[in-house]
């Protein structure tokens, strides 16, 4: 499955704004043929936006989800895209996954919060392992800081998951995150990993891009540099298969060892 990652920031603060960005990102990336957009953590609204967080925050299945649903399905492609999530009194830092006929397939709350200002504005999400299937793979869903707890990633990769989608907003300086601790997931767990950075400042962050899609064989399939940008490349099922085959990580294990680690 072709897919492409949108580096941007997006416009912090104009949820208006950023849907035509991402409807204009889906158009050019439908016509690169990709089955899949991916868009960074907190796409709809900015990230570093304080207070607004809560006054922009809707639920799952808001107007925003609806709006996306529409992008999606006018272009004839899956969309993945960050939000803050509001159920109840609680927000979330959250990212949904919609087909390209507009069907909500997956919601994922952000489990590990960064840094006080994570801290101070969302709630924690419960469930590790969120899943999907989307043209022949198995798509899962982690936002960010989370992907640097190998548990997670390593409980997906027992969950099934062929492609791992990850918004994030990786700031300086820790660009290291990207550089070589993606590929590095993405070879150890035997998948797919598609990570999308935001880019430039916002407010007291510097967002550093390099957004990347690795590949299983730790090979960075397409990698950003520091500006806006699309990137796309293929997330291949036969490769995948081939690889997971070669590689003994995974059937090499011994569960029984591990009982310390939790």
């Amino acid at each position: 499955m072709r897919t492409a990652l949108l580096q941007s920031s997006g416009r912090p603060g104009s949820v208006t704004e950023n849907l035509k960005v991402l409807d204009e990102a889906a158009g050019r990336a439908a016509a690169a043929g990709a089955g899949l957009l991916a868009a960074p953590e907190m796409f709809l609204t900015g990230y570093a936006i304080g207070d607004d967080i809560a006054r922009l925050a809707e639920p799952a299945d808001g107007d925003s989800a609806d709006a996306i649903a529409e992008i999606a399905t006018r272009h004839g492609l899956a969309l993945a895209y960050g939000y803050p999530e509001r159920d109840g009194d609680a927000v979330f830092n959250s990212a949904q996954l919609i087909s390209a006929d507009g069907t909500r397939l997956a919601n994922y709350r952000k489990t590990h919060l960064f840094g006080c200002f994570e801290r101070d504005h969302f709630t924690p999400g419960g469930q590790q392992v969120v899943q999907a299937e989307l043209n022949g793979l198995t798509v899962g869903l982690l936002i960010c800081y989370d992907v640097e707890f190998p548990e997670n990633v390593r409980a997906h990769a027992l969950a099934g998951t062929d492609l791992l989608v990850v918004p994030t907003a990786q700031m300086h300086p820790f660009q290291f995150v990207a550089e070589s601790m993606i590929p590095v997931r993405a070879f150890e767990n035997q998948m797919y990993v598609a990570y999308v950075n935001r880019v430039g400042q916002e407010g007291e962050f510097e967002f550093v891009g390099l957004s990347v899609l690795a590949g299983p064989d730790g090979v960075a399939r397409a990698r950003a540099g520091r500006a806006e940008q699309l990137v796309l490349a293929d997330a291949d099922p036969a490769f995948l298969a081939a690889s997971r085959e070669h590689n003994p990580y995974l059937k090499d294990r011994r569960p029984g060892l591990y009982g310390s680690l939790v």
